[in-house]
């Protein structure tokens, strides 16, 4: 059973180590597959991607699958830019493919 946690509509420079603190405590006591809606980002910069990249770093070094659900398209933009699609599961359609590209 996955656990789905909202990521937060706001996520810049200014407070990506601490949107990174507050999602690993948040996910860090939960085992199996993570599901993170992206449907509520609004306000992202680049940190963002580097906080995904984070999590997937953290989920995968306790086993854990990480989806990523309701790309935001320019978000979905910079994934692509920096080439790490493939490590985040953007699909073409920004549908929500897992980290390891199953659905």
């Amino acid at each position: 059973m996955s656990s789905t946690v909202a990521l937060p509509a706001r996520l810049t420079i200014e407070g990506a180590s601490l949107a990174l603190s507050d999602l690993v405590r948040t996910l860090g006591a939960r085992s199996g597959p993570v599901r993170l809606d992206a449907s509520s980002m609004q306000d992202f910069d680049t940190s963002a991607v580097a906080v995904l990249l984070e999590l997937r770093r953290y989920l995968s070094a306790k086993g854990q699958d990480m989806t990523v659900d309701h790309w935001p398209p320019k978000l979905a933009a910079l994934v692509r830019l920096y080439g790490v699609d493939a490590l985040l599961g953007v699909s073409p359609a920004t549908g929500g493919a897992t980290v390891d590209g199953q659905s």
